[in-house]
């Protein structure tokens, strides 16, 4: 398929106006080497890509967006619905194709693409087609952009990180799931929720994995800099343990339950992906609850497994896991987790 079709060329004969249209000033030199040039490949045009495309948009993360898919007509349909909105928008370029070439020199490589789960087919013979996928996506995406950092939104999404990892060669740190950054959203706005205080101001992870085996890390939750349970305590005030669990039970089935009612979710993980994204390409080196390489950390051994552990992030990807305290409980419960990422990517034979 074409790419982009703004340019600044009219008429048959490709005139180009934009040599002509502006006169230079006298005496000018060359743009900064130092000027940095930042674009974003996403790939995958579905309901979630094309969320995360339209938010890397509206907050301004990148001088070029380039969007891939295999549907080229719908993918051509998503860049010039996008491309007519320019007026509206900081300037980005924006170009498609459903070759990835158009992805080269990206600093950030998002993939959404997965396929769908068939009616009756099993979770693993779903995994096993997504993995076929994921080996036409990420060779192509390190050969055209060899310094990118990938970043994965597919699911499920801990799985297939660590199968983007191995088909990459990539260090690490430059492999990161999406993983409970959008679990931890919600399980903050039910908190907040429930004490009716901004969501910003509570500081609460989920870790493990994007699934149903996740942890919540409830020894760690603070408002305001407070740390809740322990000043439940000095109060005296008791806080059944039913309670907690069916808050997180709760985050768990948020997904579920937007998806029976609309059919799919894209806004959130969205802005998700983009603050990520933003965390990221900014060097703003805040922490995250995303899909890393957790061997070694919290007791965690056995085999090279991704789950989402608190990270910091920056220009270089992660930079390191932050050492949150855990409770015996939680270690358990996040060994317990890592064991159940581990069995289902023993079956893939990567």
């Amino acid at each position: 398929m074409q790419k982009s079709t703004s340019s600044s060329s009219f008429g048959p004969g490709g005139l180009d106006l934009s040599q002509t249209f502006f006169r230079s000033i006298s005496n000018t030199a060359p743009p900064s080497p130092t000027k940095r040039h930042t674009k974003i490949s996403v790939i995958g045009v579905g309901n979630v890509g094309m969320a995360i495309a339209q938010t890397i948009l509206t907050q301004d993360l990148a001088d070029e967006l380039a969007l891939v898919d295999a549907k080229s007509d719908k993918l051509r349909g998503e860049m010039l619905d996008l491309q007519h909105a320019a007026a509206f928008l900081p300037r980005t370029k924006i170009d498609a194709s459903i070759d990835y070439s158009v992805t080269a020199g990206s600093d950030l490589c998002i993939v959404t693409a997965g396929a769908r789960q068939n009616p009756g087919e099993s979770r693993l013979n779903l995994l096993q087609r997504n993995v076929a996928l994921f080996k036409s996506i990420v060779p192509p995406l390190v050969k055209y952009s060899p310094e990118t950092i990938l970043l994965i939104v597919s699911n499920p999404v801990d799985v297939l990180t660590y199968v983007a990892w191995k088909l990459s060669g990539f260090p690490a740190n430059r492999v990161i799931g999406s993983g409970t950054n959008l679990d931890s959203s919600r399980f903050r706005f039910l908190i907040a929720d429930h004490l009716d205080v901004n969501a910003q101001d509570v500081q609460a992870y989920i870790v493990g994995e994007h699934g149903d085996s996740s942890v919540a890390l409830w020894s760690g939750i603070s408002v305001g800099g407070v740390p809740v349970l322990s000043f439940l305590e000095r109060q005296q005030i008791a806080l059944e343990k039913e309670t907690l669990e069916k808050i997180h039970k709760e985050v768990v089935q948020c997904a579920y339950e937007v998806i029976g009612l609309k059919g799919y979710t894209s806004w959130a993980i969205g802005y998700s992906v983009a603050n990520l994204a933003r965390t990221i390409l900014r060097d703003q080196r805040r922490i995250h609850p995303v899909s890393v390489l957790a061997k070694g950390f919290y007791g965690i051994d056995g085999g090279d497994v991704f789950l989402s552990l608190p990270a910091q992030l920056g220009r270089s990807g992660v930079l390191g896991v932050t050492n949150v305290h855990l409770t015996d409980e939680e270690t358990q419960q996040l060994k317990n987790s890592a064991k159940t990422i581990l069995e289902v990517q023993c079956q893939l034979g990567i």
